[in-house]
């Protein structure tokens, strides 16, 4: 299989140095080959490939559909295309949560068959033992705490976490021990932003946030959403960089004219 450059610009070591110069990282993810290309050009520091590719690629309501086999394979697509960024993939729904042998089963293959530079894990006390065993085994863990859309029909909604107290320092006491146990960084979505400023300066890793407000060490958005590719999606932490679901529709939109009035193609446009 070829894959991107195996002397990644950015590494897990950068991250960190970047966090302690007070550098903010950019994160998005990816999912193709064409669209990682375009990522990477653009100078982002990390591409996630995320379990969000069971929304926005596959069209199911949830993330937890998706499987490992089509991770590895978004994954590969992606690694296809890169120089600089570091790649982290999602583990899937059922790949870790209660078997830590699975959890380190599934971790190897995914780094084996994608070549990517790490993998990333929904929750904190609850997946401890899971996130311990694979991270034993050499392999980098990005943490991610907060919402955590692995586990919606738990919570049974997407609002913001931890307004309370209680689960406020549960996520504080979970970022400190995912830190401790060797996670290079964390990910917080939709939390209160003075709790994500909280667990930022208690945190010598990086902290990227997803609706978690400006205190974190970065930020990371879903590529279609912030395209406004996704034009049904408007949350309050969703800023839109272009239209492109118009864009789309109006360019579609002249082909099919194009086509069907004959215009299309012209005599230049022939052999």
């Amino acid at each position: 299989m070829s894959t991107g450059s195996t002397t990644r610009v950015i590494t897990t070591h950068k991250l960190l140095e970047m966090k302690q110069k007070g550098e903010k990282i950019s994160m998005l993810t990816a999912y193709d080959y064409t669209s990682a290309k375009i990522v990477d050009e653009a100078g982002i520091d990390i591409i996630l490939v995320g379990d969000s590719a069971a929304n926005v690629m596959a069209g199911h309501e949830t993330t937890l559909p998706i499987t490992i086999d089509q991770m590895i394979y978004h994954a590969q697509s992606v690694m296809r295309a890169v120089k600089n960024p570091l790649v982290v993939v999602d583990m899937p729904f059922g790949t870790y949560q209660g078997n830590p042998k699975e959890a380190v089963r599934s971790a190897i293959r995914i780094m084996k068959e994608s070549e990517a530079d790490a993998v990333k894990m929904e929750g904190g006390s609850e997946i401890m033992e899971s996130v311990e065993r694979i991270l034993s085994t050499g392999i980098p863990v990005m943490g991610h705490l907060g919402l955590t859309p692995q586990s919606i029909h738990k919570f049974g909604t997407y609002a913001v976490r931890a307004k309370e107290e209680a689960e406020a320092k549960k996520l504080i006491e979970d970022a400190i021990a995912l830190e401790k146990a060797g996670c290079f960084a964390i990910v917080l979505e939709k939390i209160p932003a003075v709790l994500a400023k909280q667990v930022s300066e208690a945190l010598s890793i990086p902290v990227i946030g997803i609706g978690a407000g400006k205190y974190c060490d970065g930020q990371v958005l879903v590529m279609h959403d912030m395209l406004g590719l996704n034009n049904s999606f408007s949350p309050r932490f969703l800023r839109r960089y272009g239209n492109m679901y118009e864009e789309y529709l109006k360019a579609f939109r002249n082909y099919v004219e194009d086509v069907k009035s004959g215009d299309f193609p012209n005599e230049s446009e022939q052999y």
